[in-house]
C-alpha cells in the first residue's frame, strides 16, 4: 500500500495528461457522435514533432504549437477522406493512423524512438519533478477547458454541436455539415497531438508506438467521467473536466492493479474490459429502469 501511495502523484500526472487527450476524444465521440481512430497516430505525431523540434534547438512552446498544428493536419486528412472521398469515419481514421506511422518514423529520423532530456533542454514539465508536473498539467488543462468552453459557445461551436446532435436538421438549417465535421476532426486531433507533446516531455522521449491504444484510454476516461459525474456535472466545461478526472481515475486504478500483481502484458486487456464495463453501465441502467417501470405498471 505504501508503494501505491508513493506512486500516486505520478499516476495523477499521467492521468491529467491523458485527460487532455480525452478532451480531444470527447469532441469527436460525444459532440460529433463519431469514432475517430486516427487519434492513435496523431498522439504519437504530437510527441514526435515536439521531440524533433526541441532537440533541434527550437523553443519548447513553439515546438508544442507546431506539434498541435501537425495534429490538426492529421485531423484535416481524416476529414477530407470522410467528407470528400465518402469513406466511413472509422475507416478514414484507420487510414490516417496507418499513414501516420510512416510519417512519425520520418519525423523521428528513421528511429522508433528519440529522447529529450530535461538536463539538456528547457521543458515545460518533466517526470523528474512530479509535483511541479502535476501543477503545470493542471493549469494547462484548466486553460484548455476554458478555451473549449468559450469556443463551443460561439456560433460555429454551436454548429458543431448541432451537427453531432442531428445532421439532417443541421443541414436543413443551413449548416455545412461537411465543414463542421472536418473542423471537429481538426480540433480533436490538434488537442490529441498537444497531449502527445506534453506526454513526450513528461516521460522524456517520443515513440512511434506511444499512441497505440490511445483511443481506448481516451474513451475510458470519457466514459468513466460520464458515469461517475454525469448526473452532477451538467455544464459543458464541467463535462470536459469530468473526462480529465476520468483519466486520473483510470490511471490511479491502473497503478493500483499493477501494484496488486497484474501482469504488465495484460494492460491492454484490462483497458478493453474497463471500457466495455463502463460502456455497458448506461445500458444496464436503462434495462433496470424499464423492468422497474414495467413492474410498477402491473
Amino acid at each position: 500500500m505504501l508503494a501505491f501511495l508513493n506512486s500516486l502523484p505520478g499516476a495523477v500526472a499521467q492521468g491529467i495528461i491523458w485527460g487532455i487527450m480525452a478532451i480531444g476524444v470527447y469532441v469527436t465521440y460525444k459532440i460529433l457522435d463519431m469514432a475517430d481512430l486516427s487519434v492513435d497516430g496523431s498522439f504519437a505525431t504530437g510527441g514526435a514533432v515536439l521531440v524533433a523540434c526541441v532537440t533541434g534547438g527550437m523553443n519548447v512552446w513553439l515546438a508544442v504549437l507546431l506539434a498541435t498544428c501537425a495534429g490538426c493536419v492529421a485531423g484535416l486528412v481524416t476529414g477530407i477522406f470522410h467528407t470528400k472521398f465518402g469513406i466511413p469515419a472509422i475507416l478514414a481514421g484507420i487510414l490516417t493512423q496507418l499513414g501516420l506511422y510512416s510519417v512519425n518514423l520520418r519525423i523521428l529520423g528513421g528511429s522508433a524512438n528519440k529522447t529529450v532530456s530535461a538536463n539538456n533542454h528547457r521543458l515545460i514539465l518533466s517526470l523528474r519533478n512530479i509535483p511541479q508536473a502535476v501543477l503545470v498539467a493542471a493549469v494547462i488543462t484548466g486553460i484548455l477547458i476554458m478555451i473549449c468552453y468559450f469556443f463551443f459557445g460561439t456560433e460555429i461551436g454551436e454548429s458543431l454541436r448541432a451537427t453531432g446532435a442531428n445532421q439532417h436538421m443541421a443541414r436543413a438549417n443551413g449548416i455545412n455539415t461537411d465543414f463542421t465535421k472536418v473542423l471537429g476532426l481538426v480540433i480533436s486531433n490538434g488537442i490529441v497531438a498537444f497531449s502527445g507533446a506534453i506526454l513526450a516531455q513528461y516521460q522524456g522521449f517520443a515513440d512511434v508506438n506511444m499512441g497505440r491504444g490511445a483511443i481506448v484510454i481516451g474513451l475510458a476516461a470519457v466514459i468513466i467521467g460520464e458515469v461517475v459525474f454525469g448526473k452532477i456535472f451538467k455544464n459543458f466545461a464541467l463535462r470536459l473536466l469530468a473526462a480529465v478526472i476520468g483519466g486520473i481515475i483510470y490511471y490511479v486504478v491502473l497503478t493500483l492493479v499493477l501494484r496488486l500483481g497484474l501482469n504488465a502484458n495484460d494492460l491492454k486487456l484490462f483497458s478493453a474490459l474497463v471500457v466495455a464495463v463502463f460502456l455497458g453501465v448506461p445500458f444496464w441502467k436503462n434495462k433496470l429502469a424499464q423492468k422497474l417501470n414495467s413492474g410498477s405498471d402491473r
